[in-house]
């Protein structure tokens, strides 16, 4: 491979010093025209590449952003198998599993951070872990980018607090009001509290509610807009972690069937459908079925979702606009941005 262009092969070539050469990349209004000239005809005739981690050392900068979610399983992780079988085709029936870990909301979240940090002209590095390698992953991750952004309730309040005394620290989830960071959320309360009313305007008079992994900020909101619906009517509670499998137990441990079964979000309700599914129960003849976040997934399940949909590509792009806010403006106050969210009526209920 050719020996790559530096830095001093431009300033020789151009019969400047290399601090002139870093003027014209970093400050080129700051250059007299006919030198600027003659170093970008350098870079041109060399093909010369500045460097990015040179550019960020000298700006203590890296232009990276931070994401951060949970992993919810480890199980069967290991080692990779790696084996050639460029011959070896298989042909299977397609049994109907769904992937065991798939999450829409992440991927519709972090859609949205990819898209506001390149217009904002940073990279993105994902990371997610849980466990005992969760304070190594994030104090390894805080050292590598400019700003981090984190779902809320998923990273200890210590090891976030460590990392915010160098860098800017961004939540999704949470209204901020108990600690000293950037949030950014979706109308949780609100959003769940009509959804509730809207199943007791129709008749609803018994409830189960399947909640979340315990802590979450968000799940906590949404139980609390349920709530304040509900009264003192009969209600089940089962604890769920957000994953379809979850919602799947979480439908088992049901004691009796309620006229309507609220899920903390849509992964949680597809589990649930898929056990009613199985055991002949008509939805929402029966029993009515819920959903939050309002992912693809729920407009093609059989029935479809009735859920609350929340702009979930728009939650990635907000928690990428406060960290590179706080870049900017170390000194401001601290932002609380809660993003508006409706109601959407399918099938599942009436």
């Amino acid at each position: 491979m050719a020996k790559q262009p530096t830095v001093y092969d431009v300033a020789a070539l151009a019969g400047v010093s290399i601090a002139t050469v870093s003027r014209v990349l970093t400050a080129p209004a700051s250059v007299r025209a006919t030198t600027r000239e003659r170093v970008e005809a350098a870079i041109e005739q060399l093909g010369y590449v500045p460097s990015a981690s040179a550019r960020g050392l000298a700006a203590r900068r890296t232009n990276v952003i931070g994401l951060f979610f949970p992993r919810h399983d480890d199980s069967g992780l290991g080692a990779p198998e790696i084996t050639d079988e460029s011959e070896r085709v298989l042909v299977v029936r397609d049994a109907g599993e769904e992937p065991q870990n798939e999450n829409l909301y992440y991927d519709e979240v972090l859609r949205g951070a990819e898209l506001e940090a390149s217009r904002r002209g940073f990279a993105l590095m994902i990371a997610s872990g849980t466990g005992r390698e969760l304070e190594s992953l994030i104090t390894d991750l805080a050292g590598r980018v400019d700003g981090l952004a984190v779902l809320a309730g998923t990273v200890p309040a210590e090891m976030l607090e460590r990392a915010a005394r160098h860098i800017p620290v961004v939540l999704l989830g949470g209204d901020g009001r108990q600690d000293r960071f950037d949030h950014v959320h979706s109308n949780n309360a609100p959003g769940m509290r009509a959804l509730t009313e809207h199943l007791l305007a129709g008749g609803a008079e018994t409830f189960a509610y399947i909640a979340g992994p315990e802590g979450s900020p968000d799940d906590i909101e949404r139980f609390g807009g349920f709530s304040q619906a509900v009264g003192d009517r009969p209600v089940q509670i089962v604890r769920g972690d957000f994953t379809r499998d979850g919602g799947r137990m979480a439908a088992t441990e049901l004691t009796t069937l309620p006229d309507a079964v609220v899920c903390a979000n849509d992964q949680t309700a597809l589990g649930v459908l898929d056990v009613l599914a199985a055991r002949g129960v008509a939805v929402p003849e029966e029993v009515q079925v819920t959903g939050y976040d309002g992912i693809a997934a729920g407009r093609h399940s059989s029935p479809t979702l009735t859920t609350v949909h929340q702009p979930m590509s728009e939650l990635g792009r907000a928690a990428v606009h406060l960290v590179t806010e706080r870049l900017e403006h170390p000194e401001r106050p601290r932002q609380a941005v809660t993003l508006p969210v409706r109601v959407v009526l399918r099938e599942s209920s009436y």
